[in-house]
């Protein structure tokens, strides 16, 4: 009952926000059931382009100027293209999903367990690791989607790993929480094991 109130009022917020997200991912499915998954237009903006040409709609103020960066859109997208647009989405959407759900399996079961047991720390260490490389994977996903929608889109763009590269943005934020997690769940491990030696001796 003590760690239970020590883990409030987080264990609260992530039920109630992983409830949420699991009714509007269900709300979402049905509407692209109904509606048709897919239907509209596929855009995608070449960050390759450095081009310094000056927009004639937009007026700077004086000493700044305007530079125009291309965006290609499908008149009539493929079904590939399609996927491709939502796969970046759906990664960082599914790294939430299951970040939460690991989330709330930790509080509870830690609410259940105790705090300081081995397997707080194995759940701990699970977060951990899913943050870790689970954001790099959705990163990786995004990027190389984005290149490939507009390989498909513009001409002269190759998928190469230098283009998804450049397309590639470093979770920077997710990677060191996936480490400190990693490093609590050490030390949730060490102290766990220390509290049952000195039960031991008591």
């Amino acid at each position: 009952m003590q760690d239970q109130k020590l883990l409030e009022p987080v264990i609260t917020v992530a039920s109630v926000a992983l409830r949420l997200l699991m009714a509007l991912m269900v709300a979402a499915f049905i509407l692209s059931t109904v509606h048709g998954w897919g239907s509209g237009s596929v855009c995608s903006t070449d960050w390759t382009s450095n081009s310094s040409y000056a927009a004639r709609d937009f007026v700077p103020e004086p000493g700044a100027r305007v530079g125009s960066v291309p965006r290609y859109c499908a008149e009539s997208a493929t079904t590939a293209q399609n996927i491709l647009a939502n796969l970046g989405p759906l990664a960082s959407l599914a790294l939430s999903v299951g970040g939460l759900f690991l989330l709330n399996l930790l509080l509870r079961g830690a609410s259940r367990d105790g705090v300081h047991t081995l397997q707080t720390a194995t759940r701990l260490r699970l977060l951990g690791w899913w943050l870790l490389a689970g954001s790099v994977a959705a990163a990786t996903i995004a990027a190389v989607s984005r290149t490939a929608l507009l390989a498909s889109l513009a001409r002269g763009v190759d998928l190469t790993a230098v283009s998804w590269l450049q397309a590639w943005n470093a979770p920077y934020l997710a990677i060191f929480t996936g480490l400190g997690l990693l490093t609590f769940a050490r030390i949730t491990r060490a102290g766990s094991r220390m509290r049952e030696d000195l039960e031991g001796l008591v």
